[in-house]
C-alpha cells in the first residue's frame, strides 16, 4: 500500500499542474493582445520620433552638420553652445542705437531671397523686379556679370541689397559660390531669377500664399503666352488654373499624357525663374556641378530635389505669371539689333559670343549626362525613388491600348 502512495502524490501534482496549464490557457489570448497593443504603441512612438527628427532635419538641416562635425573631432576644442554652422544674408550696422542686441535674425518673422544676375543694360526691368519684391520681406542679391557696379547707386534700394561682381560669369556659377546652404538657411524660399523678366503681373506674396498652400517645393511663376521665349509648353500659363503639376500633349518628340511621369511632362521648372523651399536648395546647390557654369541639363534633375513625389511636390503657378523678355546680355549687349550683334563680335575677335555660349552649354550639357549616368551605375546603395512609376507605366500603357481597341 505504501508502494502506492507516490503515485497518488504524483497524480494528484499532475492534476494540479493540469489546471494551471488551463489557467495559462486561458489568459493567452489575452497576453497575446496586450503584446500586440504595447508594441503598437512603441511602433506609433517610433514613427512619431522618426518623422519629427526629418521635420526637424528639413527645417534646420545644419543642426545635423554641426554634430557631425563634432563627431569627426574637428570642433572638439570649442563648447558646443558657441558654434554657428549657418549665417545669413543680413546687412548689419556698425553699431546699434538701441540696448536690445540687433546680432540676431528674427525667427519668427518669414524671410525670402532674390537673387539676380544683373547687367547695366537691363537696370530699368532689374529695378521694376526688386520694387515689387522688397515690400515682401525680400533680401536682395544682385550678381553683377558685367563688372558695372557704380551704375546702381543710384536707385534708392542699391544701398541694401548685397552686390557682388564677377565679370562675365553665370547665374549658376554665382549660385555654387555665393548661395551656400548654411548661408541662406534663413529665407524659406529662394527666387533664383533671371533678370529680363517682365513682373506686371506678379505679386510675390499671393505667389508664397499658392505655394505654401498647395505644398510647392519647387515651382515657378507661369510664362505669358506672348513670351518671346518659350522652351516648354508646361511652363505657358493656363489662363483658367491657378497653378499646374502637369501638361498635355501630343505634339512634337516628347508626347505627354496621364501616363507621364517624369520631365518635360510633369514633375519640372526651367531655369529661367526657378523658386526653392529651404529644403529643396540645400539639395539643389548640391546638384549643381562646380564646373558647369550653364546649368544646361539640371532642370531635368531638378525633381529629384522636390523632397518627395515630384509630380506632387513641382508646379508653375498660373495666377501669378511673367513675361520672359528672352534677352540675351550675357556674353552680348543686352539688346537685339543685329548692328549690336556685329559690334559685340568686333569686341570677340570675330567669333559670335551667343553662339560659342551655346556650343559651350550644349558641351556642358553632355557632360552632365555623362556624370549623372556614371554616379547612378557607381552608387550601388542609390535607389531612384521614380523607378517604381515607370515600372507601372507599361501596365497602364497596355490598359489604354487594350480599351482602344475594345472601343472600335
Amino acid at each position: 500500500m505504501t508502494s502506492l502512495r507516490p503515485w497518488k502524490s504524483l497524480k494528484r501534482n499532475a492534476i494540479f499542474d493540469g489546471g494551471k496549464c488551463g489557467f495559462k490557457g486561458t489568459q493567452l489570448p489575452m497576453m497575446v493582445a496586450l503584446c500586440t497593443g504595447m508594441l503598437f504603441i512603441v511602433y506609433r512612438t517610433t514613427l512619431f520620433q522618426y518623422e519629427h527628427t526629418e521635420m526637424e532635419v528639413k527645417m534646420h538641416p545644419f543642426d545635423s552638420i554641426k554634430e557631425s562635425a563634432f563627431a569627426s573631432g574637428l570642433l572638439n576644442n570649442l563648447p558646443r553652445g558657441i558654434v554657428r554652422p549657418n549665417s545669413d544674408m543680413e546687412l548689419k550696422p556698425l553699431w546699434s542705437s538701441s540696448s536690445r542686441s540687433k546680432t540676431e535674425v528674427d525667427a519668427s518673422n518669414r524671410r525670402y531671397l532674390l537673387a539676380m544676375p544683373v547687367g547695366i543694360t537691363q537696370k530699368r526691368n532689374v529695378d521694376t523686379v526688386v520694387q515689387k519684391f522688397l515690400p515682401e520681406n525680400f533680401t536682395v542679391m544682385l550678381f553683377h556679370y558685367d563688372g558695372n557696379l557704380d551704375g546702381w547707386w543710384d536707385l534708392e534700394w542699391s544701398s541694401k541689397a548685397i552686390h557682388i561682381v564677377a565679370h562675365n560669369q553665370t547665374k549658376w556659377w554665382f549660385a555654387k559660390r555665393f548661395l551656400h546652404p548654411a548661408v541662406v538657411s534663413i529665407y524659406d524660399y529662394i527666387f533664383l531669377w533671371d533678370e529680363d523678366l517682365g513682373v506686371q503681373h506678379f505679386n510675390p506674396a499671393r505667389y508664397l500664399d499658392i505655394v505654401r498652400s498647395e505644398g510647392l517645393e519647387i515651382s515657378q511663376p507661369a510664362l505669358d503666352p506672348n513670351s518671346t521665349e518659350i522652351h516648354h509648353r508646361i511652363t505657358i500659363r493656363a489662363r483658367m488654373k491657378k497653378f499646374h503639376r502637369r501638361v498635355y500633349d501630343v505634339r512634337g518628340k516628347v508626347k505627354c499624357s496621364d501616363s507621364s511621369d517624369g520631365p518635360p511632362c510633369t514633375g519640372f521648372v526651367e531655369g529661367m525663374a526657378p523658386v526653392f523651399s529651404r529644403s529643396a536648395w540645400y539639395c539643389a546647390w548640391h546638384l549643381i556641378q562646380n564646373d558647369l557654369v550653364h546649368g544646361w541639363g539640371m532642370d531635368m534633375k531638378l525633381g529629384y530635389c522636390a523632397q518627395g513625389d515630384r509630380t506632387k511636390k513641382v508646379g508653375v503657378v498660373d495666377r501669378e505669371y511673367v513675361v520672359h523678355k528672352g534677352i540675351q546680355s550675357l556674353g552680348g549687349s543686352g539688346k537685339k539689333s543685329s548692328s549690336n550683334d556685329e559690334s559685340s563680335k568686333r569686341h570677340s575677335g570675330g567669333l559670335d559670343p551667343r553662339m560659342e555660349i551655346r556650343r559651350q552649354s550644349t558641351w556642358e550639357l553632355q557632360i552632365f549626362k555623362d556624370r549623372w549616368n556614371k554616379a547612378v551605375k557607381e552608387d550601388k546603395f542609390w535607389v531612384d525613388p521614380f523607378r517604381s512609376i515607370r515600372r507601372r507605366k507599361p501596365i497602364s500603357d497596355r490598359r489604354d491600348k487594350e480599351k482602344r481597341s475594345h472601343h472600335h
